[in-house]
């Protein structure tokens, strides 16, 4: 609680950390406590939220530890703050109702959490060695980076999918530095994995930095250089498969058809529509879930707009696959298509 005079009786906000955001409330399955059921966590956020924060005035204002862009709810404003009483009147978890309704209805549609939260939340119960920005990963040689890969590295590519669909290092797992990286790269890649990073120009010390502040610092290195490298590795070096949504359609009424395969929320598929024929995978369980996809058969992954989809199709082919596209512009590009004109009426005999 925050006031502005000692003496004063209302508060002047509330500092309410990841249990009541705007617009949303924090997530009772991220694993934060072990030991601790997503259903006592849930009853203890139940208590937070619909006792103790809406038992303060409306007049208080809210200020949340974060906002939209995170993974920890699914609904998070854009705003960075708010009043109770706009809470109380607009958010759906701040309506009067009772645990077990609230833990229902807080936990419904929820995508599952990024692979990475689990293991920060262990690591951060440990006594360990403090990150030394000064000692950083460094720049490497050619030589010195050929070796590292050869030896079982993750090469981790953080350029735009365009440009890794050009030509990437085969093996090599595309995570764009311009978007959400640090989850997503904690979401596809093994923190027990040595990391060497291939960067845009003069952003590959911002990446190893992000990469650490997840606790992935097994980062050994980064190439300063990728357009010369990637010449010089050309024997190594693959395009990515990107199709267009009308190539899909097309492929999807073939004699193969792939599998397609949507990496999107549930939430967004709720809101915005689906291919009837795909299988539902998140991004966030597709490392876990990958072995349920067939080795022998195309698959095409989709996401909103084409951004995840590269992170999942080149996690897909870092694991083996061979024939795996996505789509470019994502499901909104198939959105768009026109419909199919339907079979004109065969002619009648005279």
């Amino acid at each position: 609680m925050v006031y502005e005079h000692a003496d004063d009786r209302v508060p002047y906000g509330v500092l309410t950390g990841d249990a009541l955001f705007i617009g949303d409330v924090g997530r009772p399955d991220l694993l934060a406590s072990f030991g601790v059921t997503a259903e006592e966590l849930g009853a203890m956020l139940h208590d937070s939220v619909q006792n103790k924060l809406m038992g303060l005035a409306d007049e208080v204002r809210v200020f949340p530890a974060h906002g939209a862009g995170s993974a920890c709810g699914k609904n998070l404003s854009t705003e960075k703050q708010s009043t109770i009483g706009e809470q109380r009147a607009t958010n759906y978890a701040c309506a009067p109702m009772g645990r077990e309704e609230f833990v229902a209805l807080v936990t419904a549609g929820q995508s599952a959490a990024p692979g990475y939260f689990a293991y920060d939340a262990e690591l951060n119960r440990k006594d360990r060695v403090r990150y030394d920005a000064s000692a950083a990963p460094r720049p490497l040689s050619l030589a010195e980076f050929t070796e590292l890969r050869a030896a079982g590295a993750v090469v981790v590519d953080a350029r735009d999918p365009q440009e890794f669909a050009a030509g990437h290092l085969r093996g090599a797992v595309n995570v764009p530095a311009d978007g959400r990286f640090a989850e997503q790269a904690g979401t596809v890649l093994d923190p027990a994995d040595e990391l060497v990073v291939m960067a845009p120009q003069n952003r590959e010390e911002e990446i190893v930095t992000r990469l650490a502040r997840i606790g992935f610092d097994r980062a050994v290195g980064y190439l300063r250089n990728p357009d010369d490298a990637l010449e010089a590795l050309a024997g190594e070096v693959a395009p990515a498969s990107r199709v267009t949504a009308a190539h899909l359609r097309t492929a999807l009424v073939g004699d193969t058809p792939p599998l397609v395969v949507d990496l999107r929320t549930c939430g967004e598929r709720e809101a915005n529509g689906f291919l009837e024929s795909a299988l539902h995978i998140p991004l966030s369980e597709l490392p876990r879930r990958a072995d349920e996809l067939p080795a022998d058969r195309p698959v095409v992954l989709h996401c909103a707009g084409g951004h995840r989809s590269s992170i999942g199709a080149s996690l897909l082919r870092h694991r083996g696959f061979q024939d795996v596209s996505d789509i470019l512009g994502g499901y909104a590009a198939w959105a768009l298509l026109p419909a199919e004109p339907a079979e004109a009426p065969a002619l009648a005999d005279a």
